[in-house]
């Protein structure tokens, strides 16, 4: 087995760091401190491919792969996780399934523009009442002659309130269950759509969470995503991709929080030596450093499978679930590591602390990547 990556992914990587100690470090505790979406980050970051990084040239991507991706989401995420889930959102959970599903005048029209960073987008699936429950939708769209009219409204939406265009999960047809569910294309600027107020989140503070509001948003059939009945699928199948992007976000949450730790062990002094020195250190930051590897092989697997064509519905949740609580305990490790200064907000431990937690929740909870893994195995060991 081969673990070497390609010139173009290392180097793919280093410009994504450049990117993030550039443009993210020296503005990350205001961002954090006030809620900042950074408009100019994102749009530098759209400059370097990075809002589109697997998608085709000829549809404005940088025309890498799902592996690049990977490094490009470890190293935001490891200074600005909050941009980085920005990046993640617009990459995985729109463009992907627009690229996968979409029709050509729709790749023209939305793709093009959203890869190359001209534009966002955000996804537009769970509900104030659903939750992890993606089959049971309460927004509908009702066709009427030849429109579609869309009511309802999203919760928890990511880039909901920067977003130009907005993909949209609907029940068509209550009686059909999750075969009665269809995708749309909704332009912000759409008469009846509107963002909601932002929420007053722990983590991920650059990142804009709000909701989206459906009142009588009339569309044409142009701004169907896929067939009439295939929504569920396409959601679906979105979110096994989104999910390597929230196991890289993981990733560069905990190595961020890992590099931190050690560089402050090495200079820190207690009893007339340096923290590093002390065995129980030493043994929690090996732990710390094993863990991230093997969640980052998990991570790199998942995207190996997705990019050559596998399935790997199995690979994208085993990696979410285990890079997701490796984060979550690397980072409360560091902050012990800091002692008294990991708890102020001058250390980026604090910070890092609370931006992980999500990834346990957002995009399937742990709980749902273990229904999903263990109903894999079920077709892999019959009885």
């Amino acid at each position: 087995m081969d673990f070497k990556l390609t010139d173009e992914h290392r180097m793919t990587a280093e410009a994504a760091k450049q990117f993030a100690e550039q443009e993210l470090k020296p503005i990350v505790r205001e961002l954090d401190r006030e809620h900042k979406f950074a408009t100019e980050a994102v749009r530098k970051a759209g400059e370097l491919g990075f809002m589109g990084v697997y998608m085709p040239e000829n549809y404005g991507g940088a025309g890498l792969d799902v592996i690049a991706y990977v490094g490009v989401m470890e190293e935001i995420c490891k200074i600005d996780p909050g941009t980085g889930v920005v990046v993640s959102v617009n990459n995985s959970l729109v463009c992907d399934p627009i690229l996968k599903f979409g029709s050509e005048a729709q790749k023209q029209t939305y793709l093009k523009p959203l890869a190359s960073g001209k534009k966002l987008g955000c996804f537009c699936l769970s509900e104030p009442s659903t939750g992890s429950d993606a089959a049971n939708q309460k927004t509908t769209a009702e066709r009427r002659g030849d429109k579609w009219i869309l009511n309802g409204t999203k919760n928890w939406i990511s880039n909901g309130r920067e977003a130009d265009v907005a993909l949209v999960i609907a029940m068509t047809d209550k009686s059909k269950g999750t075969r009665g569910i269809t995708a749309f294309l909704v332009p912000s600027d759409t008469p009846g759509y509107s963002a909601g107020n932002l929420e007053e989140k722990m983590g991920i503070r650059s990142s804009s969470t709000t909701q989206i509001h459906l009142d009588n948003v009339e569309l044409d059939d142009s701004h169907r995503l896929g067939e009439v009945g295939q929504g569920f699928k396409v959601a679906m199948s979105t979110l096994e991709g989104g999910r390597i992007g929230i196991a890289a976000q993981a990733v560069g949450i905990a190595q961020g929080a890992f590099e931190e730790a050690i560089r402050y062990a090495q200079g820190r002094k207690a009893f007339n030596q340096a923290i590093s020195e002390f065995q129980g250190l030493q043994w929690m930051m090996a732990d710390m450093e094993t863990q991230i590897q093997a969640a980052r092989l998990l991570t790199l697997k998942a995207a190996w499978k997705k990019q050559s064509g596998q399935p790997f519905a199995k690979e994208s949740s085993q990696a979410k679930l285990f890079a997701s609580e490796v984060a979550v305990e690397v980072t409360r490790k560091a902050v012990q590591i800091h002692g008294g200064y990991g708890y102020v907000t001058e250390y980026p431990v604090e910070r890092l602390y609370r931006d992980a937690k999500i990834t346990e929740i957002y995009e399937g909870t742990s709980e749902i990547q273990r229904l999903v893994i263990f109903r894999s195995l079920l077709s892999e060991y019959p009885a």
